[in-house]
């Protein structure tokens, strides 16, 4: 078992490279199987559910050639459904678009209970629901942990209503609409870019999607997709944890090859705390030059401030001065990295889906878990702006999403390094 250890105090200096968004990678990896032709996936991620998702597809019989510098070609024209191997569909949420994949692909779809982090209860009743009213029955066998779904009279187009907003659903829904037959709308349709990314992959392989990053999307299914090339966007959330990074530890970093539009949410917020941000045409210099102010955060669906960078937030806030807020608006127990924190020195109060953050000042380095992805960033913030050494285990949860987060923080100044236990 790996652990990262970190001595903090070191301010950031320099330039931060931001590779692709892991929420687009995974949902497009999957969709290339409609192709049924090769397609090349550029500017991916080095991350493990980038990996598994690619071992996924590998044994549903596709061919992917790795090559290089973040590119790797899929052939699927071999690819079969139902043979997804669950040892690995149960460690990812994203394994829920082998669903959507499968039903446009084949008419049926057999695919392992799908895992990711613990964030509480994650239902698929909005994906079950557009699957319905696309034609496709849908069983959930809590048995054997497997989900299974038939369109025996084949997908045709519908109007879907999502009773709330989900980035999953509206996936998968449009994964499985673009080879039905007659026009698919989704209203009340998650608007993040990773839903436009998707839409504009999709596109580009010759589907006809109109309206992603609305709340509505329109899907005229066409007969057949091609293969093409297509480089991911870059990960707004990546970006965001460096920019939380130098929040907490100090300094001046260019966050570089990012679309700043999308870092809208998460720059307001930070320059509310007291932090300089100057955006340019792809890329954000961030620097702290004075004390950090309290601030209160909701997080929202897109354009809203997004819960994967709520706790990254928190644990700048507990530098900062004075009492702050967060309260979540997404997923319930997302507050479970909170009692690592406090093994730090931090003052947190959580009081149901909120938490009160009572400024310390400083932090004492201690040793901390990963309790998931970006509650594992948490701890690697608090560690940079901690006195002393923090010790973080269960690191697999941060490299399910981070790419090289360990190079990358060292070329800015931190002291932080991969030990073995």
């Amino acid at each position: 078992m790996e652990k990262y250890i970190v001595n903090g105090g070191n301010p950031l200096y320099g330039d931060v490279e931001i590779s692709g968004m892991k929420n687009a990678a995974l949902p497009i990896l999957i969709a290339s199987i409609l192709t049924r032709e090769k397609c090349t996936i550029e500017n991916l991620p080095k991350i493990s559910d980038v990996k598994k998702t690619l071992d996924i597809l590998t044994a549903m019989g596709a061919v992917v050639n790795d090559l290089g510098n973040g590119a790797v070609e899929i052939d699927s024209a071999n690819v079969r459904g139902g043979i997804s191997p669950y040892s690995l569909v149960s460690k990812m949420r994203g394994s829920t678009y082998l669903i959507g994949a499968e039903l446009a692909c084949f008419g049926h779809a057999k695919v392992g209970w799908p895992g990711g982090c613990d964030f509480g209860q994650r239902p698929i009743d909005q994906h079950i629901k557009g699957f319905e009213a696309l034609g496709a029955s849908v069983e959930i066998d809590t048995d054997e942990g497997f989900i299974y779904a038939d369109a025996d009279n084949g997908l045709h187009g519908n109007s879907v209503y999502f009773d709330v907003v989900s980035v999953g659903a509206t996936i998968n829904v449009m994964i499985a609409a673009v080879l039905a037959k007659g026009k698919t709308v989704i209203d009340n349709a998650a608007r993040e870019p990773h839903i436009v990314d998707l839409a504009n992959f999709f596109n580009t392989c010759g589907a006809k999607i109109t309206g992603a990053g609305t709340s509505v999307i329109k899907i005229q299914g066409v007969e057949k997709l091609h293969g093409c090339t297509y480089a991911i966007i870059p990960d707004m959330i990546e970006a965001g944890t460096y920019m939380a990074a130098v929040a907490a530890a100090g300094g001046k970093i260019n966050v570089k090859g990012i679309i700043p539009k999308h870092m809208e949410s998460v720059s307001a917020k930070l320059e509310e705390m007291g932090m300089t941000v100057t955006e340019y045409d792809d890329s954000i210099t961030i620097a702290k030059t004075k004390e950090l102010k309290k601030i209160h955060i909701k997080t929202l669906p897109y354009p809203g401030f997004p819960t994967d960078m709520h706790p990254q937030l928190t644990a700048v806030l507990v530098c900062a001065r004075g009492e702050s807020k967060v309260s979540e608006g997404v997923w319930e127990n997302r507050f479970r990295y909170v009692d690592e924190l406090l093994k730090m020195g931090a003052d947190i109060r959580v009081e149901g889906s909120s938490a009160r953050i009572i400024g310390v000042g400083s932090l004492e380095g201690a040793t901390v878990k990963a309790v998931d992805l970006r509650g594992g960033a948490a701890m690697i913030i608090a560690a940079l702006a901690a006195k002393g050494e923090t010790v973080i285990t269960d690191i697999m949860s941060i490299e399910r999403g981070y790419d090289d987060i360990v190079g990358k923080l060292t070329k800015l100044g931190a002291s932080i390094r991969i030990e073995n236990d």
